[in-house]
């Protein structure tokens, strides 16, 4: 009965639900209630490419990533599935020893072997026998030569995409390299992998361009993708919440330095109160000796 009456505080939904109900994440001992990591699990798995799935508290310490044993509790089996393969692509993605083969009837995985002092190899695949480059993955040719920075591409002439190409699709994340494909909307891309924010069409990194002042010049002037209307009201947006934040501490500071006195009388009656109890418990030994 104890067991079923005790209630734990979840951190995301900010609700007390029963112990019974919560769950204890192994790698950073934060408990959540089932429901809310059950949903979380799953956004993650759709959204995240791939990478880890830590806790979903911001201000754990740990910042322990979850086991496939727990997501296996929250997800159901065709959605762990799922994460399971989307990581093991990622994972390739990320490891220079590893390269998808560029061919598109075959995209088995080959190991790759840097070339010494810049010196560029043929990589084999596997299952397809075909021969790639390991700096650009484009087919070998006797004397091959090519850029290390060049995106992934497959051999045929008019499905090759370039990362310098405004009109292609699919493009490499400038940061980690993942592939983003990109069919319709805005020019300001983010990366799911790693979070980066960049621009489409140049690649250049836009993380502290919050009023988007990369498309008023330059070759992508008016390219964002919205019209001139939609990017003024967003930058509006954007002044008005860090004038609405700079009045707030405008307004609170002169009020905090006031009631400053007030505040530090409360914090220091305790205090005294705890003194004044510890020198009347001494004393009182003292006097029944005497």
């Amino acid at each position: 009965m104890e067991a079923e009456k005790a209630m734990i505080l979840c951190k995301l939904c900010l609700t007390d639900c029963p112990e019974l109900e919560s769950s204890t994440l192994q790698s950073c001992n934060c408990v959540f209630c089932v429901h809310c990591l059950r949903q979380y699990v799953q956004l993650a798995i759709r959204g995240g490419a791939g990478s880890a799935i830590t806790c979903p508290d911001p201000a754990c310490k740990n910042t322990g990533n979850l086991l496939d044993s727990e997501l296996a509790l929250f997800a159901a089996s065709d959605q762990v599935e799922l994460y399971q393969r989307l990581r093991f692509e990622r994972g390739v993605q990320l490891d220079p020893s590893k390269a998808w083969c560029p061919m598109l009837d075959c995209q088995a995985m080959c190991s790759v072997t840097p070339g010494t002092e810049g010196k560029l190899l043929p990589v084999p695949c596997p299952a397809c026998h075909a021969v790639f480059c390991c700096g650009c993955r484009s087919p070998w040719i006797d004397g091959h030569s090519c850029s290390q920075h060049q995106p992934l591409m497959a051999p045929s002439a008019d499905s090759a995409l370039s990362s310098a190409d405004t009109d292609a699709a699919i493009k490499q994340c400038p940061m980690c390299g993942v592939y983003i494909e990109r069919n319709q909307g805005c020019a300001q891309m983010l990366c799911k992998s790693c979070k980066h924010t960049f621009c489409w069409y140049c690649l250049q990194n836009l993380d502290g361009d919050i009023f988007l002042r990369h498309y008023d010049k330059g070759p992508c002037r008016n390219k964002l993708g919205h019209s001139r209307a939609s990017v003024i009201w967003n930058r509006t947006q954007v002044v008005g919440i860090l004038l609405g934040v700079s009045i707030i501490v405008l307004v609170t500071s002169p009020l905090l330095l006031l009631a400053s006195p007030c505040i530090l009388c409360c914090v220091c009656k305790p205090c005294q109160a705890k003194k004044t109890k510890k020198k009347k418990k001494d004393k009182k030994p003292s006097d029944s000796t005497a």
